[in-house]
């Protein structure tokens, strides 16, 4: 554990500096009980022999005073090295989250990162400084007091190894169950984390169905399971720690007894008689603490292991020679395959299609035929398994990643907006963009329609996530944004369905005017016939096969996918029409 902690952080000098701290003042500890040997053979004497006794007192007086002063001083260290080591976790943990591939970021991967972030790294540095001293001083004392020991009596030295050895199984079984347990509570504390999250966002449900209150089935189940986790957990740590505490016990007792034989046959000077018995009460001692300890240091492990799964995650490749400057803003696929999983199906198998700069090219075909696909692997969110996308002529692999998301705007079909400003969303595509080209961008995306309705136009803020505004609303952010970042490269994925007439078509013109410029290529997820009429090429996917291209009215007259779905497309546009 201890080599697994160090390799966490980058620079753990500071965590050296603290473990060396207290690991000096256990030896310390351990070495001023020694000098009670000598000092009690001074003065448990017929006649007591101060003089003999004086420079061990004097010794033991300035180790008492440096014990003192480091002990103070290790516990302002140990709160600051705390929160040092924490933000320093934290940000390595960010470090290497920014190289993995876009793709690892779904929503299981995020909520572990966030809960990893957040907990188990506070957690390592608490735990390392709380529970780290404890239980170095649990064990260097021991350690000390059993050198001591050595050379006053060895045979009592032997006892209290024995009382050791008997005890490191048993504590060791402890630990073993306290991790599972542990695991276990952490499994049932995040279920009862996500269905809280669910209990506040899905209030208006619950309480049209009487739940409002309880919660939902899973919320109370989940609530359930951490009951019985605990209960579990308590019942089986019970043996083990109640077995290692009579092991420690026991061996207090034959300390005891066999103290008492040799102080009765004349083995054992009396002087030597009562220091053993405090060098073996705290010998004794520590090793009894170490079981209130061991769930502590189980729980570290674990949160360890959580983090170092995020940092073991293989970051995205980087070429060695890394291309930085597009040619062109043209797309080719070159006989693409990829799978989200090893075992699963392609969700693009053989694919090769080709785009030309300044082109638009829809993407149609069925759920799950592998359109989003495509657009993730031109932003490269995942590298492929076999074939090769090319942008610009460049094999994506071999381009510098930032040069290659410099390039493109990604308009998505869920808009994520930061809980700003309208202003401050739109600027993260070009911080230092001016008012007139910040105005031009809202202009083009039909977002200022938007903004001049609101109280606080600009200002406005937008909620977690953009829920202050509509979805409509939140696309035509997401599109000026493209406008404003003059990306080479837009990646549209149009979601009207679920838009009001007004929104919809709103943010089909501002689709219209980001393709229209023709030295811009755009790759548009395309569901409505006013986007497929206009677009210059057309890519029918299924099953992860591409299976027509070409323009969309030469498709159209084809009678084959491409028509079938452009009718039902204008069916149901026909539909959402008469409903409204």
């Amino acid at each position: 554990m201890i080599r697994h902690l160090f390799r966490l952080y980058p620079h753990p000098g500071l965590l050296v500096r603290l473990g060396m701290l207290h690991a000096v003042l256990a030896v310390l500890q351990g070495l001023l009980l020694g000098l009670l040997v000598p000092i009690l053979r001074a003065l448990l004497q017929p006649r007591p022999d101060f003089a003999a006794a004086t420079p061990w007192l004097v010794t033991g007086a300035i180790g008492m005073v440096g014990y003192v002063v480091l002990n103070v001083t290790a516990t302002p260290v140990g709160f600051a090295a705390s929160m040092q080591l924490s933000a320093q976790l934290r940000h390595h943990l960010m470090a290497h989250v920014t190289t993995l591939p876009l793709g690892w970021f779904g929503t299981e991967q995020k909520a572990r990162l966030s809960r990893t972030v957040t907990t188990a790294a506070g957690n390592i540095a608490t735990l390392a400084v709380t529970i780290g001293a404890p239980a170095i001083t649990c064990t260097l004392v021991p350690a000390t007091v059993l050198v001591v020991t050595f050379l006053v009596d060895w045979r009592m030295a032997l006892l209290l190894l024995l009382v050791a050895a008997l005890a490191v199984p048993t504590l060791r079984r402890a630990g073993r169950i306290a991790s599972t347990s542990e695991e276990e509570l952490e499994a049932a504390a995040t279920e009862i984390a996500g269905r809280a999250i669910e209990l506040g966002q899905a209030q208006p449900v619950l309480r049209a169905a009487g739940h409002g209150a309880t919660g939902s089935a899973r919320m109370r189940a989940a609530l359930d399971e951490h009951r019985r986790s605990y209960r579990v957990g308590l019942r089986r740590s019970m043996v083990p720690d109640l077995t290692y505490t009579a092991v420690v016990m026991l061996g207090f007792v034959a300390v005891l007894v066999l103290g008492s034989v040799f102080l009765l046959n004349g083995t054992l000077p009396v002087a030597e008689a009562v220091a053993l018995v405090v060098l073996a009460v705290r010998f004794l001692e520590p090793l009894a603490n170490l079981i209130e300890l061991i769930g502590a240091l189980r729980a570290l492990d674990n949160n360890i292991t959580r983090v170092e799964t995020i940092l073991t995650v293989p970051a995205l490749p980087k070429a060695e020679n890394p291309v930085r400057n597009l040619e062109h803003s043209g797309i080719e696929f070159v006989g693409v395959t990829y799978r989200y999983a090893p075992d699963a199906a392609p969700a693009l198998d053989d694919v090769s299609l080709h785009c030309r700069p300044g082109s638009t090219t829809a993407l149609v075909g069925p759920s799950g035929s592998g359109k989003t696909t495509v657009t993730r692997l031109i932003a490269r969110f995942f590298d492929v398994d076999s074939g090769s996308v090319r942008v610009g002529g460049v094999d994506v692999r071999e381009l510098d990643q930032a040069a290659l998301l410099a390039e493109i705007a990604i308009v998505f079909q869920d808009v994520y907006l930061f809980d700003d400003t309208i202003e401050a969303n739109l600027r993260l595509a070009r911080p230092d963009a001016t008012d007139a080209e910040l105005a031009e961008a809202a202009r083009a995306a039909r977002l200022d329609e938007v903004v001049d309705r609101l109280p606080n136009g600009w200002r406005t803020l937008v909620g977690e996530g953009g829920s202050a505004l509509s979805g409509g609303e939140r696309q035509r952010v997401s599109i000026a944004r493209a406008f404003l970042k003059q990306a080479s490269i837009v990646l549209i994925d149009e979601a009207g369905s679920a838009l009001d007439p007004e929104n919809e078509g709103a943010v089909s013109d501002a689709i219209a005017t980001l393709a229209s410029d023709p030295n811009r290529t755009v790759i548009v997820i395309a569901h409505r016939p006013a986007t497929l009429a206009t677009a210059d090429n057309v890519v029918a996917l299924d099953n992860g096969r591409v299976t027509e291209t070409g323009h969309p009215e030469v498709l159209r007259l084809a009678h084959g996918p491409f028509a079938h779905l452009y009718t039902q497309y204008e069916q149901a546009r026909g539909w959402r029409i008469t409903a409204r």
